[in-house]
């Protein structure tokens, strides 16, 4: 879903919104086939890519 021009998910009555941009490496349509999971990590929260490791995306979490 797009808000305000921003991207954004929602989960378990949290709202995700990316602050990195994905890589372009990831797939065309990840954000409809991939699995992804949320990990808190050096201060913050991120979203990983099993299916593309690497580094993962800051994210912002709307509680």
């Amino acid at each position: 879903m797009v808000v305000g021009g921003n991207p954004r998910f929602q989960y378990g009555g949290y709202w995700f919104s990316p602050v990195d941009p994905w890589p372009e490496y990831w797939g065309q349509n990840w954000y409809q086939t991939d699995d992804v999971y949320v990990d808190y990590r050096n201060d913050g929260y991120y979203m990983f890519n099993p299916r593309y490791p690497g580094p993962g995306i800051a994210i912002t979490i709307a509680f």
